[in-house]
């Protein structure tokens, strides 16, 4: 190959986004890479304690939601419909339509109160019980873990 060739190879690479290319032309072949096959060696040899800092605090963070829908739900009275997956909350079927349910408001078994998207899904949540809407616990387009109250009934 020629070595005019490969030097516009690599002025091609140096003015792209193109991390590594590889050309072949019948049995010749070149790679030019960017990539350092020494930089995954480096970062092994870094020393533990550079490392522990960043994993500390995870399990602080997760220790304080777990906690909060426990004692919450405790206090509540009256059916409470929850979530049956993790995904969004929404009161309405789109911004522009009216809400499914307000306080107060009655409803019957099988009425759509909200909808819970999960993976573009729109999931409607219907109501198990009849009777009044006393509280709706999450707002509108908040995300939702599994078995959060949403809704209470009386």
């Amino acid at each position: 190959m020629d070595i005019r060739k490969v030097k516009k190879l690599i002025e091609l690479l140096e003015s792209s986004d193109v991390a590594e290319i590889e050309i072949k032309e019948g049995e010749e072949a070149v790679r030019i890479s960017r990539i350092s096959r020494a930089a995954p060696a480096q970062m092994h040899y870094m020393p533990p304690m550079q490392q522990a800092p960043a994993y500390a605090p995870a399990p602080v963070a997760h220790a304080a939601p777990v906690a909060a829908p426990e004692a919450e739900s405790k206090s509540l009275r009256g059916n409470v419909i929850k979530s049956p997956m993790v995904g969004t909350f929404y009161r309405s079927p789109s911004p522009s339509s009216p809400m499914f349910v307000e306080v107060g408001q009655h409803v019957k078994v099988g009425d759509v109160i909200c909808i819970v998207e999960a993976m573009k899904m729109m999931n409607q949540i219907e109501a198990d019980h009849a009777g009044v809407v006393e509280a709706i616990l999450v707002e509108d387009g908040e995300p939702v873990e599994y078995d959060q109250p949403l809704i209470t009934i009386v």
